[in-house]
């Protein structure tokens, strides 16, 4: 079996994640909201919930009753144990996103459901245009500054390679605006979204690099009154561990009748 590729320096991940700020956090805040509502709209009781979480005192005060575990490689879920599992706001930032959704649908019950809510590829799609744009004009090269992030359509396939039954995936853009974008990035860093990748640049930030960036930025998502524009994307997945009484597409070739018979339609090759 091939090991994944180390993405992620996760003892810088938990100093960035130390250095959060309580008050920066309003998109864990309007994550945990939303799936709060969403868990109203299915029609289960559940008894037993687990939440995987870099911020387990902010998700707590949505889900006060609930496991919480952190999101390391290996998480520390018991197989079988739960009805509910929520992955919050951490694919982004996992090594291996199949093997970390592979490991909460085995934690959860036969009929268990999952939902589970990242960051899609919309995410500061401008911020990270412009750093890369900067770096390359003074630099003349790249070096690894900004997290890759999957689509939805990506991370939709990963719920089926997971082993999810019925799973689905859609997202919601959160709007935000900046002073300017060193207040954006500043924000980042004080939501504990600093750059925590394993094989990024050791060495101090280029000279005039954010500056340079910061001009681009502003120039492409700038308003009239000086302030900039910050697109979030939520990608929410759903799932359920698989249960017989689950409904199931049947095979090919299984029906019992025709279509065409359904539908009243004529069938051309018997006309005369």
């Amino acid at each position: 079996m091939n090991t994944p590729p180390i993405l992620t320096d996760l003892h810088q991940l938990s100093r960035n994640r130390a250095r959060a700020h309580r008050d920066a956090l309003f998109l864990h805040d309007a994550a945990a909201a939303e799936i709060k509502d969403r868990l109203e709209e299915v029609n289960r009781r559940f008894t037993k919930t687990a939440i995987v979480t870099g911020f387990p005192d902010l998700w707590a005060e949505f889900f006060p009753d609930a496991v919480f575990v952190p999101d390391d490689d290996a998480l520390k879920l018991t197989p079988g144990e739960f009805d509910l599992v929520i992955n919050a706001l951490t694919m982004h930032w996992a090594n291996d996103p199949v093997g970390q959704l592979v490991q909460c649908q085995r934690a959860l019950r036969p009929d268990g459901f999952f939902l589970g809510v990242t960051f899609g590829g919309r995410t500061l799609a401008g911020l990270r245009a412009a750093l890369a744009e900067a770096e390359t004009s003074i630099t003349g090269g790249l070096s690894p500054r900004v997290l890759p992030m999957a689509d939805i359509r990506d991370l939709g396939g990963l719920m089926q390679r997971a082993g999810f039954a019925q799973p689905v995936a859609d997202g919601v853009v959160h709007k935000v605006t900046y002073a300017n974008p060193y207040a954006l990035m500043r924000d980042l860093r004080a939501m504990g979204e600093g750059n925590a990748l394993h094989l990024r640049n050791r060495k101090p930030t280029v000279r005039g690099l954010l500056d340079l960036a910061g001009e681009y930025y502003r120039q492409s998502h700038g308003q009239p009154d000086g302030r900039v524009n910050a697109e979030f994307e939520f990608v929410f997945l759903s799932g359920w561990s698989p249960h017989e009484s689950q409904q199931r597409p049947l095979r090919p070739g299984s029906a019992q009748a025709r279509l065409a018979d359904a539908l009243g339609a004529i069938d051309t090759d018997k006309v005369d």
